[in-house]
């Protein structure tokens, strides 16, 4: 095993640079247990690591720590120290997934980093929602990683839902390549194989219970993470994975595998919105008045396509909340941001009042 087999480049390689006369190593992180982390050498050895403290105090979110994936600088320490190296800098990530924070905070929470393919896993049963795919593909393709959509378990269902599910999939994002799979009978997992070569790192997200567990199974041969039986009345999953791993496979590439993700909260910019709703503002040029609210207005262009059967109804409501959304977290942001300055002023006074006490000034 080597660094490139890790998926280290020339990019990574030109930001090490200040750092080889350190003598630090890099290694990328392959665990995250919230206490420490683990990483793998270039020699393809595991380590326990510590965070530096100076790395956790110059990230200004947590968003900014170092997460799976992630490729760092490593200071190694002494045998008898309680971990083997401390993680001295995180280098520039080339890809990162990210949505919202569950909750009403305005904070960034990181999926996966440094992957250059993103699966994200559903069925054609219950599973199967097109907004929440919307916001899906919406997030995956933020990040700058290749998008593709598997539906799963389609052994279990009818090759006309199968058909229905992958046409419509295809209708929300053309850009979004789509594989039709089922873990259980191995079917369609070559196809996820043929995205795997050395160097090369994937991701599957998804909702619990999806069959994520089970494709990962079949993709490192071996009963690797806890899978069980379905569910009889829900379909979903019996045990599903709990925290985030980076595996690398005997044949190459790697895997990120993430715990279910029950709701996926915008983390993106209104510019990336529209680019993937592009037809609405196409279809909105040609509306009689500029200022056209697209309701009851006399000559609404996209009022008339969506009589007229494309795009659909629900696409246009949806595109019109992720659009609220982000804007309700952009001035949840700004906020944030005059809380915090009011914050930092006071603490600022409260230390300049105290060192004047001090000196007695």
């Amino acid at each position: 095993m080597s660094l490139n087999d890790l998926g280290w480049n020339e990019r990574f390689e030109a930001e090490f640079t200040e750092y080889l006369s350190k003598g630090w190593q890099p290694a990328r992180l392959i665990r995250d247990n919230k206490i420490a982390y683990r990483a793998i050498l270039g020699d393809g050895d595991e380590i326990e690591v510590a965070l530096g403290g100076s790395v956790y105090h110059d990230a200004e979110t947590d968003a900014a720590l170092p997460s799976v994936g992630d490729w760092v600088a490593l200071e190694m320490g002494d045998e008898g120290n309680e971990y083997e190296a401390v993680i001295r800098a995180r280098l520039e990530r080339q890809t990162c997934l990210s949505r919202k924070a569950p909750g009403k905070g305005t904070e960034e929470q990181v999926i996966a980093v440094n992957v250059d393919v993103i699966f994200v896993v559903t069925d054609a049963g219950q599973d199967f929602n097109e907004r929440r795919m919307e916001r899906y593909f919406e997030v995956m393709q933020r990040s700058g990683a290749r998008s593709v959509a598997l539906i799963n378990k389609a052994d279990i269902h009818t090759d006309e839902a199968n058909q229905v599910a992958m046409e419509k999939l295809r209708a929300l994002n053309p850009d979004v390549e789509i594989v039709l799979t089922s873990a259980l009978v191995s079917s369609g997992v070559d196809s996820i194989r043929d995205y795997l070569k050395p160097g090369v790192t994937i991701a599957l997200i998804g909702s619990s219970g999806v069959g994520k567990s089970s494709l990962i199974n079949q993709l490192i041969g071996q009963d690797w993470l806890w899978t069980g039986e379905v569910n009889g009345v829900t379909g979903k999953g019996m045990h599903t994975t709990t925290a985030r791993e980076l595996l690398c496979l005997r044949r190459g590439g790697m895997l990120i595998d993430n715990p279910g993700i029950r709701e996926v909260q915008m983390w993106t910019d209104t510019k990336s919105l529209k680019a993937s709703f592009a037809d609405f503002d196409e279809i909105a040029s040609r509306c009689k008045f500029h200022d056209c609210k697209h309701g009851s207005d006399q000559g609404c262009a996209i009022r008339a396509a969506i009589e007229d059967g494309s795009p659909s109804k629900e696409r246009f409501i949806n595109y019109l909340k992720l659009d609220d959304e982000l804007e309700r977290l952009s001035q949840r942001k700004k906020k944030h941001q005059v809380t915090l300055g009011r914050r930092n002023r006071r603490e600022l006074k409260s230390k300049a009042e105290k060192y004047s006490k001090k000196k007695g000034l």
